[in-house]
């Protein structure tokens, strides 16, 4: 089901509220994904008033703006609800709030706030060029009060640390040396390092390389921009359909050289395979969607065809591991678990939301709320007391620190170090 972009019915306004309380009559019908997210809450909560009386068509424009507000991208309604595409109420909530974010900027533009939380690169690359200074100013407590004032980003949100070297400039440095292979390939992929791993959680990448090379993996970075999430969340089209113009274009030339992309990150490798497709809705997107996988679910099917190297030095011990709400979206079952438990560990899944989900959580007007409904991730987490604490999602890492004071490890770093390849122990007390 794509976006529909060309179409007028799209971005007419009268068209959208006409689908919003089409959507909301159903969804009040059902109530399946009461307990999911506070959209849904309020969304009950605002028909269940005595002046709706549960008649979606009494809804005032305010309540539908805040039921889109409150929408922070989980996309965990999509799995969650018996009406999807291809049955005949076509319900897609999630797609539904992004065409009311994006009709929206259309009309008021886009805000400074999102445009801001959007410019992922350009806020990296500048952070890059005096990493300490940077760091320094993140943390200083007048300069978070000022950004909150000004950028909307909540003073308590804990801000990663930014590298001085970005990911994709530290493999075409070491790239020759930490992509050396014993032994014929047994496949190639091309990393798509994610906005995240590549300005402040480089260690990520770095141990992905080297896991990949362990198991004879060729290996090539290619990281054209930001995938676009961050823009698409703020209702900034135009950035988001360049980013994925420009990540399809250099990504699917990969692919006709026969490599496969990988994706260490939830958030990007779902936009590839889902979002990608729908706003382009060309062949070279479908192609880059067909042949993305997700880094432990690639690993796994390594695993299953025989090929995965099970000589593990260590132990990682027990672990706590939060399965992100945009792999459970892709529908792949629970590749990272899988992958950490073979190498002896005891792993705890923690299926709860960090409520982060893209830049929502870190905004100055939901943070409150969004700490509301991580309470179940970060209660759970600390009733687990694990050796370590892993996550797919950045995001969420910060969230779990944040709540808990733990840093927690990629599932990759995890491997890593039972490998004998480096030490994970950002997760450990």
């Amino acid at each position: 089901m794509g976006f529909n972009l060309t179409s007028e019915q799209f971005w007419s306004e009268s068209a959208l509220d006409q689908e919003l309380r089409r959507v909301f009559d159903i969804c009040n019908g059902c109530r399946r994904c009461y307990p999911l997210c506070p959209s849904f809450n309020t969304l009950f909560r605002r028909l269940d008033d005595e002046r709706v009386d549960g008649e979606a068509d009494k809804l005032g424009a305010r309540d539908l703006r805040v039921v889109g507000n409150e929408c922070y991208q989980c996309k965990l309604c999509y799995n969650h609800c018996p009406y999807t595409p291809p049955h005949r109420w076509a319900i897609d909530f999630p797609r539904l709030m992004l065409r009311q974010k994006v009709v929206q900027a259309r009309r008021e533009g886009v805000s400074l706030q999102d445009r801001f939380l959007g410019r992922t690169d350009l806020i990296g690359r500048l952070a890059a060029l005096s990493a300490p200074l940077f760091n320094l100013l993140n943390r200083a407590r007048w300069s978070r009060r000022f950004m909150e004032a000004t950028l909307g980003i909540h003073r308590e949100w804990p801000l990663p640390e930014y590298a001085s070297e970005p990911f994709d400039r530290w493999f075409r440095r070491e790239g020759a040396r930490a992509g050396v292979i014993n032994g014929p390939p047994q496949g190639k992929v091309v990393l798509y390092p994610t906005c995240s791993i590549n300005y402040t959680d480089v260690a990520v990448g770095q141990a992905a390389v080297r896991v990949l090379v362990k198991n004879r993996i060729e290996v090539a970075v290619e990281y054209p921009r930001c995938c676009g999430m961050p823009a698409l969340d703020g209702g900034d089209l135009k950035a988001a359909l360049e980013a994925a113009r420009a990540n399809v274009r250099v990504l699917s030339e990969r692919i006709k050289a026969g490599f496969d992309v990988v994706v260490p990150g939830p958030t990007c490798s779902y936009v590839f395979k889902q979002e990608y497709p729908a706003l382009l809705e060309d062949e070279a997107s479908r192609q880059v969607s067909a042949h993305t996988f997700d880094l432990s679910e690639y690993l796994m099917r390594l695993h299953g065809e025989g090929r995965l190297s099970t000589e593990f030095r260590s132990k990682p011990g027990t672990i706590a591991y939060q399965l992100s709400c945009h792999l459970k979206a892709q529908n792949i079952g629970f590749k990272s678990r899988d992958l950490m438990e073979l190498t002896g560990a005891k792993v705890g899944l923690i299926e709860k939301c960090s409520a982060v989900d893209g830049t929502w959580g870190m905004k100055a007007q939901y943070h409150e709320l969004s700490l509301k409904w991580a309470k179940p991730l970060l209660d759970s987490v600390q009733a687990a007391k694990p050796d370590l604490v892993a996550t797919d999602c950045p995001l969420s890492a910060l969230r779990i620190f944040q709540g808990t004071g733990r840093r927690a490890v990629h599932p990759v770093q995890v491997l890593h170090e039972a490998y004998g390849l480096g030490r994970a122990g950002a997760g450990r007390e």
